[in-house]
C-alpha cells in the first residue's frame, strides 16, 4: 500500500510538471506577474513614410470647386460596359513616393513625404493648400501596407494590412496563429531600412516584447517564427526514414533485376 501511494504521488507530480510546461509552451506573455492588473509599457507604432510607398491622398472642403485642382484629374475613369456612366478607378488619387522621398502634387509641386508620418504629411499638405483654400480637408491613407508571415503558423500568408497601428499579435492572428510547433520564445522580423535589412528575435513570452520598436510592424515586414525542437526532431525523423525507405527500395530493385537475368540465364 505505501509502495502504491508513492507511486501515485509520483505520478501526479509529473502531471501537473507536464501540464505547467504545455502551458507555458503554448502560451503569450506567460511571464506576466500573477496579479490581476497591471501596466505594460508599449512602443510608437507611426508608420515613417519610405520610397516606393504608395498612397491615396484627396483634398475636399466645404465648397468641392476650390480643392478640385488640389486632385489627380480624373483621366483614368472608364465607361461601364453597355452604359454612359462613368466608373471612378481606385487609381485616380494614388501618390508614389519617388527614389528622392518626394510625391509630385498637382498644383503644390515636389513634397517631401518620406521620413513622414501619414498625419505630419496630411498637416503639411493643409497648411500649404490652407493658403489658397478655406478649411481643406485632407485626406492621406497608405495603400500598401504589407507584410508576409511564414514558418509555423497555420495559414503562412502575405497579409495585406488595412490599419497602421498593426503588432505582432495581429499579423499571428491573421495567419491563423502558430501551430503547436511554433517557438514562442524566438519569432524572428526582419525589416527593410534602406539599402540593407535588419532583423530581430523576440521573445512572445515576455511582456517585455510589447515595447520592442519591432511589435509593431511596418510596411514590407517578414514575420518567421521558428520551429521547436520536436517539429525539428520529427522533420529530421521522416528524412532519415524517406532516405532509408529509398535505399531499400533501390536495393529491392537491383535485387529484382539481379533475379530476373539469373533466372533468364538458367532458363537459356
Amino acid at each position: 500500500m505505501r509502495f502504491l501511494k508513492y507511486t501515485a504521488v509520483v505520478i501526479c507530480i509529473l502531471l501537473l510538471t507536464a501540464c505547467s510546461a504545455h502551458k507555458s509552451h503554448l502560451s503569450y506573455l506567460s511571464n506576466l506577474p500573477e496579479d490581476k492588473e497591471g501596466t505594460i509599457p508599449t512602443s510608437d507604432y507611426s508608420i515613417r513614410l519610405a520610397p516606393e510607398d504608395e498612397l491615396e491622398i484627396v483634398v475636399t472642403s466645404t465648397v468641392p470647386t476650390a480643392t478640385t485642382e488640389y486632385n489627380i484629374p480624373a483621366t483614368n475613369a472608364q465607361y461601364s460596359a453597355g452604359q454612359n456612366s462613368i466608373i471612378s478607378t481606385s487609381e485616380q488619387q494614388k501618390y508614389i513616393i519617388d527614389t528622392e522621398g518626394n510625391i509630385d502634387f498637382p498644383i503644390l509641386g515636389k513634397i517631401h513625404a518620406a521620413g513622414l508620418t501619414t498625419k505630419q504629411l496630411k498637416q503639411l499638405l493643409v497648411e500649404k493648400i490652407s493658403q489658397n483654400v478655406t478649411d481643406p480637408q485632407v485626406k492621406v491613407k497608405l495603400i500598401n501596407f504589407k507584410i508576409n508571415v511564414i514558418g509555423e503558423v497555420r495559414n503562412p500568408r502575405n497579409v495585406d494590412v488595412r490599419s497602421e497601428r498593426f503588432s505582432i499579435f495581429d499579423a499571428l492572428a491573421a495567419a491563423g496563429d502558430m501551430t503547436e510547433y511554433g517557438r514562442r520564445d524566438k519569432v524572428t522580423v526582419i525589416r527593410e531600412t534602406g539599402d540593407s535589412l535588419v532583423y530581430a528575435r523576440l521573445d512572445l513570452t515576455d511582456p517585455a516584447v510589447i515595447s520592442s520598436p519591432y511589435y509593431y510592424l511596418r510596411q514590407n515586414d517578414v514575420v518567421i517564427v521558428d520551429p521547436n525542437e520536436i517539429r525539428q526532431a520529427n522533420s529530421k525523423y521522416n528524412q532519415n526514414n524517406a532516405y532509408k525507405l529509398s535505399v531499400i527500395s533501390t536495393i529491392v530493385s537491383a535485387v529484382s533485376v539481379i533475379a530476373s537475368l539469373v533466372i533468364a540465364l538458367a532458363v537459356h
